[in-house]
C-alpha cells in the first residue's frame, strides 16, 4: 500500500469515526445549562441564513448559532407556499416571529392570518423598501402583527437580541419534527422540548405509538449534553424506536402524560378575514376525509405512526 492510499484510507475512517462518536461521546461540559431562543422567520425566508448556520432543510429548514450560553434557532417553512402544513409548524415551533414582508399577496395575507390563527404575540415585523407601509398596515390590522415591534431590516438582529429565554418546570416533553437512522449510532430524533428537561438515560413514552424509548445521548449545537431545557432544540438518539415508527408531531414524554384517542371533537371558530358563509357541505365534512398528520400542523394534536392523535 502506498503512503498516498494509507492515508486517504486513515482520513476515511477518522471522518467515519468522528461522524459516529459525535451522538455517543461522555465529555460532557456541564458547566452550566444551555437555554434556547426560536424564532420562525416569515416573509423573505432567506434572511434566516444571516442569522445562523444552515442545518436540517426539508419542508421545514432550520438555522441555529451560539453565542455564549444560548443556543438561537431559526426555522422557515420552506415547503410554503407549496404546502400549508409547513406554515402552522414552523410557527409552532417558535416562541417568537420575525415576519420581513417583501410582498403583499396572497401568500403573506396566510402567513398574517395563521399568526393571528395561533396566537403569536411577540415578534418582530420589518418590511423591504418596496413594501407600502401603509397597505401593510392595512393587512395587519386587527390581529396580534400589530403588537410587533416594528423595525428597518438593519435593526432586526439587534431587537432579536432583547429576546429572553422561555421555560418551565412542568413534566418533560418534546415534539418531534425529523427522525433519521445514524449509522453507528441507531434511531436519531430531532425535535423541540416544549415541557421540562430531558436528561440522558432517561426512560420515557413515544406516543402515539405507547413505545418506551431510553434517551442513550443529546445533542444540542451539535454539542454533546447530559440534559436539555425547554425550549431547546435537540437531536437524541434513542434505543426503542425505530425511524419509520416515528412521525413528525409526535410526542416524547411521561408515560401516562398524554392522552391518545382516535376521535377528536373540535371546537370551530370561522376566521373574521373569512367573508362567505360556511356551506352544509363544508360543515358536514366526514371524519374520513381528515388526515390525521395534517391535524398535528397545529402543535395540538399528534398523527404519525400509531394510528392515533395525542392530545
Amino acid at each position: 500500500m502506498t503512503l498516498q492510499i494509507f492515508l486517504k484510507t486513515f482520513l476515511n475512517i477518522l471522518a467515519r469515526t468522528i461522524l459516529k462518536n459525535n451522538f455517543i461521546r461522555t465529555d460532557f461540559d456541564s458547566k452550566s445549562m444551555v437555554k434556547s431562543v426560536n424564532f420562525v422567520v416569515l416573509g423573505k425566508q432567506d434572511l434566516a441564513s444571516e442569522f445562523g448556520k444552515k442545518g436540517t432543510v426539508t419542508d421545514l429548514s432550520l438555522y441555529d448559532r451560539k453565542e455564549s450560553d444560548t443556543i438561537k434557532t431559526w426555522v422557515t417553512p420552506s415547503g410554503f407556499p407549496d404546502k400549508i402544513q409547513p406554515l402552522f409548524q414552523a410557527i409552532n415551533l417558535a416562541e417568537y416571529v420575525v415576519f420581513h414582508v417583501d410582498k403583499l399577496d396572497k401568500f403573506t395575507g396566510e402567513q398574517i392570518i395563521a399568526l393571528d390563527s395561533m396566537k403569536k404575540e411577540k415578534g418582530i415585523l420589518s418590511h423591504t423598501f418596496d413594501v407600502d407601509e401603509s397597505k401593510l398596515d392595512l393587512m395587519i390590522k386587527g390581529t396580534v402583527i400589530e403588537k410587533y415591534i416594528k423595525v428597518e431590516p438593519d435593526k432586526i438582529k439587534e431587537e432579536m437580541d432583547k429576546f429572553e429565554p422561555l421555560t418551565n418546570d412542568d413534566p418533560p416533553e418534546m415534539v418531534v419534527d425529523h427522525c433519521f437512522d445514524v449509522k453507528g449510532v441507531g434511531t436519531v430524533i430531532l425535535g423541540k422540548v416544549t415541557h421540562g428537561k430531558i436528561k440522558q438515560y432517561d426512560n420515557l413514552k413515544l406516543y402515539p405509538a405507547g413505545i418506551d424509548v431510553l434517551i442513550k445521548s443529546i445533542q444540542m449545537h451539535d454539542d454533546p449534553v447530559e440534559e436539555s431545557l425547554c425550549p431547546a432544540r435537540v437531536g437524541l438518539a434513542v434505543k426503542g424506536a425505530k425511524p419509520d415508527e416515528v412521525g413528525r408531531g409526535d410526542i416524547i414524554t411521561k408515560e401516562g402524560a398524554v392522552d391518545v384517542k382516535t376521535e377528536i371533537e373540535l371546537d370551530f371558530q370561522k376566521s373574521p378575514f373569512y367573508k362567505n358563509d360556511i356551506s352544509e357541505k363544508t360543515k358536514n365534512i366526514s371524519s374520513a376525509e381528515i388526515n390525521m398528520d395534517e391535524l398535528s400542523t397545529s402543535g395540538g394534536f399528534s398523527g404519525g405512526a400509531g394510528g392515533g392523535a395525542a392530545a
